[in-house]
C-alpha cells in the first residue's frame, strides 16, 4: 500500500527507505524551491514575450510553441543560477549534499488539449523511470512552476508497484537517446517517432493517485514507480520541473526499490553530480550498472 506523507520531518535515511517501498512524499512550498521556480518562471515569460506561458498555446500555431519553448529548456540547464538554486533546494529538504548526487533539473510542458503531445512538450505514457536506464535509487522530485488542477497533473498507478509489466526496456539504449532522442526532440510536433520504452500490455490506469501541491511545492517519489502524465483537459498548460537524485551509498550497495520489470542494458548515473562540488560518480562505480559493453552514443546527457 502506497503511504502519502506530507511535510515530514523524517531524516533522509528513513526517508529514502519509505520511498524505495514506494511511498511517496510532498512538501509546501518553501524559499528555496520558490527562488529556483522564480528563475524558470522569469525565462518561460520573457521568452512567450508578455504572454502568459500557460495560456500561450491559444494564440500561436504549435510550431511557433516549439520553436519559443524548446530552446528555454536547455537555457534553464546553462543559467549560471540554476546549479546553485537546485543544491540549496535539495539540502533544504534534508539531503546531504556530500553524498546526494544530483541530475540537472529539467523543464516539462504539458499543454491542453492535444495541442501538442510529442516532443517538448511529450506526454508521458505510463512508464517507470528505471525502464529509461534510471538506477533503482533513483528519486524523483517534481516542483510544479505554475498553480495546476487535477486534470492535468501526473497519475500514479500503484497497483503496479509489486506487479510486473511487459515492456520494451531492454530495447532502450540511453547513450543512443542522449545522441539522437533528446536531440531530435523539437523536431517531433505532430507525433513522436523516438524509440522509447513503452508497455508491451495494456495498462489498467485505475486505481490512479493524483497529487495537486501550490506552485513552489515538490512531489518526492522512487524512479520505480509506475507513472502517467493525465491528458490535460485543464485549460491551460502545465508547467513543471523534475529533480533527480541518487544516494552515493545506495549506488554502492545497489539498494533501492525492488526492480519488478526493468531491464534496460544501459545506466543514466553518469549524469549525476555531487551535490557539494558538482562532481561525476567515479566510473568503476558507473560501470558496474552497464550490462553490455558500450559501443556508441553519448555516456552523459548534454543539454543543448
Amino acid at each position: 500500500m502506497t503511504a502519502i506523507y506530507f511535510d515530514s520531518t523524517m531524516d533522509d535515511d528513513l526517508r529514502r527507505q519509505h520511498l524505495y517501498r514506494g511511498d511517496i512524499f510532498v512538501f509546501s512550498p518553501n524559499p528555496s524551491i520558490k527562488a529556483l521556480c522564480d528563475l524558470a518562471r522569469e525565462m518561460l515569460e520573457e521568452a512567450f514575450g508578455g504572454l502568459d506561458p500557460m495560456y500561450a498555446q491559444y494564440h500561436m500555431p504549435v510550431e511557433k510553441f516549439v520553436e519559443i519553448f524548446a530552446p528555454v529548456k536547455p537555457q534553464f540547464i546553462h543559467h549560471p543560477k540554476t546549479k546553485q538554486l537546485f543544491q540549496r533546494v535539495v539540502e533544504g529538504l534534508g539531503c546531504d549534499l556530500n553524498k546526494t548526487y544530483i541530475d540537472v533539473p529539467r523543464l516539462r510542458g504539458v499543454t491542453h488539449g492535444g495541442y501538442l503531445t510529442s516532443g517538448v512538450g511529450y506526454a508521458h505514457h505510463p512508464h517507470r523511470d528505471t525502464w529509461y536506464s534510471a538506477p533503482m535509487c533513483q528519486l524523483n522530485w517534481w516542483i510544479p512552476l505554475y498553480g495546476f488542477d487535477s486534470e492535468s497533473s501526473m497519475a500514479f498507478h500503484p497497483r503496479y508497484w509489486n506487479s510486473k509489466v511487459a515492456n520494451s526496456s531492454a530495447d532502450f539504449n540511453y547513450y543512443e537517446w542522449n545522441a539522437n532522442g533528446r536531440k531530435n526532440a523539437a523536431k517531433q510536433i505532430k507525433e513522436d517517432t523516438r524509440k522509447q520504452p513503452k508497455p508491451k500490455e495494456d495498462i489498467e490506469l485505475e486505481p490512479e493517485i493524483r497529487i495537486v501541491c501550490p506552485p513552489n511545492g515538490a512531489i518526492l517519489f522512487s524512479a520505480a514507480h509506475l507513472h502517467s502524465a493525465v491528458p490535460n483537459t485543464s485549460g491551460r498548460t502545465r508547467f513543471s520541473m523534475d529533480i533527480r537524485t541518487v544516494h552515493v551509498d545506495d549506488v554502492l550497495s545497489m539498494e533501492g526499490a525492488p526492480n519488478i520489470d526493468s531491464d534496460s542494458p544501459t545506466t543514466s548515473l553518469r549524469d549525476f553530480m555531487r551535490g557539494i562540488d558538482l562532481t561525476r560518480i567515479p566510473e568503476d562505480i558507473v560501470a558496474s550498472y552497464d550490462k553490455v559493453p558500450i559501443a556508441e552514443g553519448e555516456l552523459i546527457f548534454k543539454a543543448s
